[in-house]
């Protein structure tokens, strides 16, 4: 079962909601929210950041998805987002990000990273945005991110309409200024138009952002060699070690 060249298998039978389901009850309700009176949430709770940007899945350039990052800040080094498919209530979680320094990069196998893209555009194109407060996310941040590499996972795939998380992961790479890996203007139209933000206006006051004066050529690896990856499923033998006999 191939990660997205199509469906995995006939959708689950619901009356059109995504995802399928009954609403939530009154007492569900009541039951959520006295949970979240009684636990911390630490986790949750350091998600400093929401950034939306653009992503393109790594076997199929041609798709292209907007995309809502919550991003928590481990150390200055690494960064986590879950990631959803907008920043309204009833978002959808479709995948995980992780980005790494420029440093800790090169400490990676080659092999490695190859599954992994350069975020230097990405942050100077404006394409990189808190929608809802641009300016929000300062100069120094941005400096610091312009060097930085992700490791993007996509789990539900709903541009082609999956209303579940259906199927293997697949790998996504992040915009880019050739090719391939330039946003459909369209998506950036609709993105600008629903938050009115301009991505000109706000490539313009980047441009004395430092970028990187190489790319790992490892990284962004589609746009030296024209290949993606993709993840098929297959059955295997289970290793039997213990505690089996």
């Amino acid at each position: 079962m191939a990660s997205s060249d199509s469906m995995p298998g006939p959708l689950p039978p619901g009356d059109g909601s995504v995802p399928p389901g009954k609403p939530m009850t009154v007492g569900q309700q009541v039951l959520d929210k006295g949970a979240q009176l009684m636990q911390s949430l630490k986790p949750i709770k350091q998600m400093k950041q929401h950034v939306c940007t653009f992503a393109s899945y790594s076997h199929d350039m041609s798709r292209q998805i907007e995309t809502h990052h919550f991003v928590t800040r481990i150390n200055q080094d690494f960064l986590q987002c879950a990631v959803y498919d907008s920043d309204e209530s009833n978002a959808r979680l479709i995948g995980v990000e992780y980005i790494v320094s420029g440093r800790l990069f090169e400490t990676l196998e080659p092999e490695e990273q190859k599954l992994w893209h350069s975020h230097a555009y990405e942050i100077t194109s404006g394409l990189w945005v808190n929608p809802r407060v641009p300016e929000m996310i300062q100069k120094p941040e941005l400096k610091d991110l312009a060097q930085t590499y992700g490791k993007f996972w996509c789990t539900w795939q709903v541009d082609r309409g999956d209303k579940l998380p259906l199927g293997a992961p697949a790998l996504m790479m992040s915009p880019q200024g050739v090719n391939l890996g330039i946003v459909k203007p369209e998506l950036v139209e609709r993105r600008d138009a629903k938050y009115k933000i301009s991505t000109a206006s706000l490539k313009a006051t980047r441009d004395d952002i430092p970028v990187p004066e190489t790319i790992n050529p490892f990284a962004d690896y589609w746009n030296s060699t024209g290949k993606g990856f993709a993840i098929d499923i297959e059955e295997t033998q289970m290793k039997k070690g213990a505690p089996f006999p």
